[in-house]
Order: structure tokens, then sequence, then C-alpha cells
């Protein structure tokens, strides 16, 4: 069968895991077996895709990252250079915990900035927006920016990645895409999507 995707002669690709059309994967990456990796993905250098990780359609994977089993990113997310992601919430060498591993849901269109962190068994929402370096210890709702250590919840964010600020009648508009988004009860949604 002949291969629809782009991989780097040093790239390690397992047997039993699927590779979508149209993805690039480059230098001393590992895609590991089951894995399933959607189209038109890119997958920088150095990255470790372990198994049973699912990457969605035009998932862009920055160098130095790595995708633990547990971990599944949906369609159109963004993994910043060398953020990481856990898969046991309390790991020791002397104790297997390969059948402990939580499931961490990166939600679609949301970014993780460089150097984030996020600890396993949450979810990311919709286009959310992980700050560089932020530590990510539970769940984020759609559209939210979280910043810090420990991350906190700073604002809301536009699809198009703008920072959204929000009139007397809590609405706003994306300066960018001219999308317009409403706040209530604590939630952000657009408004005739």
């Amino acid at each position: 069968m002949e291969k629809n995707y782009f991989a780097h002669e040093t790239a390690v690709i397992d047997e039993g895991c699927q590779i979508g059309k149209g993805c690039r994967i480059w230098h001393f990456t590992h895609i590991m077996t089951r894995s399933k990796i959607g189209e038109n993905c890119n997958i920088g250098q150095n990255v470790v895709v372990s198994p049973d990780v699912v990457l969605g359609n035009n998932v862009k994977v920055q160098n130095n990252v790595s995708i633990y089993t547990g971990v599944i990113c949906e369609d159109d997310v963004f993994l910043g250079p060398s953020m990481v992601f856990t898969n046991v919430i309390n790991p020791r060498s002397a104790v297997n915990r390969k059948s402990e591993y939580l499931k961490t849901l990166v939600s679609k269109g949301a970014s993780i900035g460089a150097n984030a962190t996020i600890i396993c068994g949450i979810t990311l929402g919709e286009y959310s927006f992980i700050g560089a370096g932020a530590v990510v210890t539970k769940d984020v709702k759609p559209f939210s920016l979280v910043v810090g250590n420990p991350g906190k919840h700073v604002g809301f964010m536009s699809r198009f990645g703008h920072r959204l600020h929000f009139d007397n009648e809590n609405k706003a508009v994306c300066p960018e895409s001219k999308e317009e988004y409403l706040l209530k009860d604590g939630n952000v949604s657009i408004i005739n999507d």
C-alpha cells in the first residue's frame, strides 16, 4: 500500500498505527503502535506519540513533545514546543500503574503554549488557550485563557486566538474574524454560529 504522508528518514513508525493523508512527520520522531493520527497533521522533531493516542485532523505538534497513552486531541489542536502531558496522577518508579492511565481530552481548536504542563484526567474545552509555562490541574472551559502556576482562568479567547473584551451587554467581537461572542453565566458562546 502506498504511503500518502511524509515521514523523515529518521522517524520511527511502528506497525499497527494509522496515519492520515497529508501528514508530515519530522526528524527523530517515534509513532508507536495503535496510535491514530488524522489527516494533514504536522508532527515536529523529537516527538513521541505513545500507543492508543488519538490525534484528529490538522493537529500541529511542535518539537520535543511526548503525547502519552490516554491523550486524545480533537481536530485543529496546537501543541506548543516542549509542552508536557502526564498520564498517571501518582507515578512511582517501583509501582506499575499502566492500568491506571487517565484520559486527557484536548477539545477542538485548543492551543497549548510552549513548556505548559497538562496534568492527566482533565478536559481542555474547545478553543481554550493555555499560556506558555502554565500548569493546568483542572478542567478548562471552552474559549478560556489560562495562565500561570497553578493555571488560573484570566479571560477568554476567540477562535482566531485573540483576547476577547466584553462590553456592558456581555458581547465581544474578534478583531480578526469579526465573529461576535456572548458571555453568559461564566460561559462564552459564538453568536449566530
